[in-house]
């Protein structure tokens, strides 16, 4: 029995009409990749749950508003409204969020494939990955926050600048002055990335 692939916009028309299974479907087509981008905001899992949840409630409210433009984009809908909300968090409790990549989870630089490093190899490339996360969170915000998204959450340039609502070469200008800032650090570092 084959099931049939609904898009988005006829998930969302059969909700407003009733469907609530409709609802299900679409949350569970697009949860882990709005998820994601909460989390690497956040860097907290309870928050990132709550803030999930505040997300979809939204959602539903603009839904049920008939607020939302179908554009093709409900994705990036979802993680603008998620985006506002981490926003509206750190302005309440009145902190910048700090990136820390403390959990293994969220963590590019230890995936890298290795194999087999001796006990001094181990050390050194702890201490390289350790090196430059310490570097990430002394960027500026905004670079901070391209540069976990299109590396945590694989975005492309187009949805980036659609969730934090710039333009694509705002989004990339910022990834780019990010990578030139943490080149910058490893000189002023003496930081290397070789083994």
């Amino acid at each position: 029995m084959s099931k049939e692939i609904r898009s988005d916009k006829e998930l969302i028309d059969s909700y407003l009409n009733g469907n609530l299974s409709s609802f299900e479907l679409l949350v569970n087509r697009h949860q882990a990749q709005v998820f994601l981008h909460i989390m690497t905001l956040v860097k907290d899992r309870q928050l990132a749950d709550d803030i999930f949840q505040d997300t979809f409630v939204k959602v539903i409210r603009t839904l049920k508003a008939h607020a939302y433009k179908d554009e093709g984009k409900f994705a990036q809908f979802a993680m603008r409204i998620a985006h506002n909300l981490v926003i509206d968090h750190f302005r309440k409790s009145k902190r910048i969020p700090m990136v820390e990549s403390s959990s293994e989870d969220y963590n590019f630089i230890d995936n890298a494939p290795i194999c087999d490093p001796s006990i001094e190899q181990g050390m050194v490339i702890d201490q390289v990955h350790e090196d430059l996360r310490r570097m990430i969170t002394y960027l500026p915000d905004e670079q901070r926050e391209v540069l976990y998204m299109r590396i945590y959450s694989n975005m492309s340039f187009k949805d980036i600048a659609d969730v934090t609502n710039v333009s694509i070469n705002t989004a990339l200008g910022r990834m780019r002055y990010a990578l030139i800032n943490l080149r910058k650090m490893m000189v002023a570092n003496n930081v290397s990335l070789t083994y």
